[in-house]
């Protein structure tokens, strides 16, 4: 038997303590694990332009034998937009398609991971990502330590909502409004730090102590259920479906903190205690009753994203006082704030219809779909307010989605839903970039 680290038994008087501490715990997973992620998105515009100017400026003889350095710095093409030669698009793919690889597939497999190992790689690969893209020379090289904080986002997230189900139901809340407040800190402190006069490279350097709170959250904030198996891969799949003599490892769902799951009755306690193992096919039957969950989160994710890397980068405004870059940023900022607000909203009150948010984020981006092509909005603050309420959209359909995920779902099937259901966003996401690379050629081809 492996005790977890930081577990302590379950007490009355340590209650309140270990909910706040586990609450607080997974704020800041959530924070750390959406950190490099967002922080990613944020620079993709800067990545992109530094490597064009810097392939693109060339050494020019001058009449007097001198070397001049004539940089066309993206403003030689030939569109009404102020296009970068590669949409952020590319960028965004590079930061999905490994986050979509890993949970289309883990879920299957994943459990014969120890949650610490899972921890530690998650720590690792941030950490090269941050440093690959600030010491980065080539677009090739940003692309891969994007592709670093892709796995990092992505194993984390599956993994941590996986976790939750050894907690009460409120560490969702925490882990929601974190990963919140990671879009409002990322995309937040990027644009200040680059505003303050700081270079890309040093902000990113800076960020190099979020992979470690990261850790420190995980093994050392954390309370966990004493059987929890942190450094052992669960035996027979998922510890929620063991033999009667396993109570010891079942998810900590039955706590004494949580007095709405206290009323669960006797009989089916009884009942999960002798439900075996989930199969393969056990697991494709719960993905099948998933699909009603994830393709509205994806349909919802697929238009905000197709809105944020596919249109907003052509939404410039050169009258402004805010630079292309600077506009960009803040609108990734924006919309990040929103989406902290709406995801931390889960204290307040619940969404069932997250069909209505799907249907509300494609007019979204429909209407500035328009908006790009007819150029009729008279400045940047009317797409600020726009991209504002987009992220409320986008984070209120995540944090309901894993809401009703846990409170619809067979206790002994919680530890994979919740994973595999983790898939729907990152599709989302990357359908819109397939839908996002020819638009943005389109425009910039005007």
């Amino acid at each position: 038997m492996d005790r977890a680290v930081n577990s302590d038994p379950v007490s009355t008087a340590g209650t309140g303590r270990q909910r706040w501490r586990n609450w607080i715990g997974f704020w800041l997973l959530g924070l750390c694990n959406n950190f490099a992620y967002v922080v990613m998105l944020s620079a993709a515009h800067d990545i992109l332009q530094k490597q064009e100017i810097q392939n693109t400026t060339t050494p020019t003889p001058a009449p007097n034998g001198t070397n001049i350095e004539i940089s066309n710095n993206n403003n030689n093409n030939s569109s009404r937009f102020d296009c970068n030669p590669v949409s952020t698009a590319a960028v965004l793919l590079a930061d999905i398609l490994p986050t979509l690889l890993i949970k289309s597939t883990a879920p299957f497999y994943i459990h014969k991971v120890p949650y610490g190992f899972r921890v530690l790689v998650c720590f690792f690969t941030a950490v090269v990502s941050f440093l690959m893209v600030s010491f980065s020379s080539t677009i090739l090289m940003s692309i891969f330590g994007v592709v670093f904080a892709s796995i990092s986002s992505g194993l984390g997230e599956l993994s941590f909502l996986s976790l939750s189900v050894f907690f009460s139901r409120d560490v969702l809340s925490g882990w929601g409004s974190g990963t919140g407040a990671a879009g409002v800190a990322g995309a937040f402190l990027y644009s200040a730090f680059t505003q303050a006069g700081l270079t890309p490279q040093v902000t990113l350097w800076i960020m190099l102590v979020v992979p470690v709170i990261l850790a420190v959250s995980y093994f050392f904030l954390l309370v966990f259920p004493s059987s929890f198996p942190q450094w052992r891969r669960h035996e027979d799949g998922h510890s929620t479906s063991r033999a009667p003599d396993s109570q010891e490892r079942r998810p900590l769902i039955e706590e004494e903190t949580d007095t709405d799951e206290d009323t669960e009755t006797t009989q089916e306690e009884q009942e999960d205690k002798h439900i075996r193992p989930l199969t393969f096919t056990d697991k494709l039957y719960i993905m099948k009753g998933l699909l009603k969950f994830i393709i509205p989160l994806g349909v919802v994710y697929f238009a905000e994203y197709f809105i944020n890397q596919g249109l907003l980068e052509l939404l410039y405004f050169p009258e402004s006082r805010l630079s292309h870059a600077e506009q960009y940023r803040w609108y990734q900022t924006l919309y990040q704030i929103g989406v902290f607000a709406s995801r931390t909203s889960l204290v307040c009150f619940k969404i069932r219809k997250i069909f209505l948010m799907s249907l509300l984020q494609c007019l979204n981006a429909v209407l500035l779909g328009f908006a790009v092509y007819y150029q009729y909005l008279p400045n940047p603050w009317v797409v600020f307010i726009i991209v504002l309420y987009e992220g409320l959209l986008g984070g209120a359909a995540y944090v309901n989605t894993f809401f009703f995920i846990r409170e619809e779902t067979a206790k002994h099937e919680r530890e994979f839903a919740m994973a595999a259901a983790s898939v729907g966003d990152s599709l989302g996401i990357a359908l819109s970039t397939a839908a996002s690379l020819p638009v943005h050629h389109y425009f910039c081809s005007l």
